[in-house]
């Protein structure tokens, strides 16, 4: 493949995709910076500049396909939009584009830089934004309390969706499942973190 000379922007898009591509062609495993390089019409060193490992290279497109997705929901109250978000989320997940997560959470058992990797994209992102807003707009509603606005708390579903693929290698998690990642964790956990802690009590 032979294209005109492209630099910056232009030139990381285009790896970014290739190496999307290539991921949904031959996972993980068989992506390779040779390959991603002939899929772009570049170099291998205009890759290794930008992305030192492949690991770092295959979450970045990961992340490239994921953001392009931008989730949005407002059903008006705090446990509709949260369930939605993450019923968003696990449709993404158990599709096409889903199984380049699942494969990299597979091979990440193995690749403890994958892994690492892997958790820092999961703190940033579009993903992660749309749940900011959930929780900012719950707070205006009286529905969470303003200390319940913090990174983890933000995360925590879909830290455990991503759980329940990484551990139990499903294709898709089943709605009972999500309803009660809602109902029985996020919601105790978002109410409980305007509450006092409990003073300790004296020993004896």
């Amino acid at each position: 493949m032979t294209v005109g000379r492209r630099r910056g922007a232009e030139l990381e898009e285009a790896i970014l995709r290739a190496a999307a591509e290539e991921l949904r062609a031959s996972g993980y495993a068989g992506m390779t910076m040779d390959k991603v390089a002939r899929r772009a019409g570049t170099n291998k060193n205009a890759i290794y500049r930008r992305w030192p490992q492949r690991a770092a290279l295959g979450v970045a497109a990961y992340k490239y396909v994921a953001d392009a997705r931008t989730p949005t929901v407002d059903t008006g109250s705090l446990r509709g939009d949260a369930l939605e978000l993450l019923r968003q989320a696990n449709a993404t997940w158990s599709s096409p584009h889903g199984a380049v997560l699942r494969d990299l959470l597979a091979a990440a058992a193995d690749e403890p830089a994958l892994l690492e990797l892997l958790r820092e994209q999961a703190g940033g992102g579009a993903l992660s934004a749309a749940w900011f807003t959930l929780l900012g707009r719950a707070v205006a509603r009286g529905e969470a309390p303003p200390e319940a606005v913090q990174p983890r708390v933000a995360a925590l579903p879909m830290t455990v969706l991503r759980g329940e693929y990484a551990l139990r290698g499903v294709p898709a998690v089943p709605d009972e499942v999500l309803v009660e990642i809602v109902d029985e964790i996020y919601l105790p956990l978002i109410r409980g973190r305007g509450l006092p802690c409990p003073k300790p009590q004296p020993a004896g």
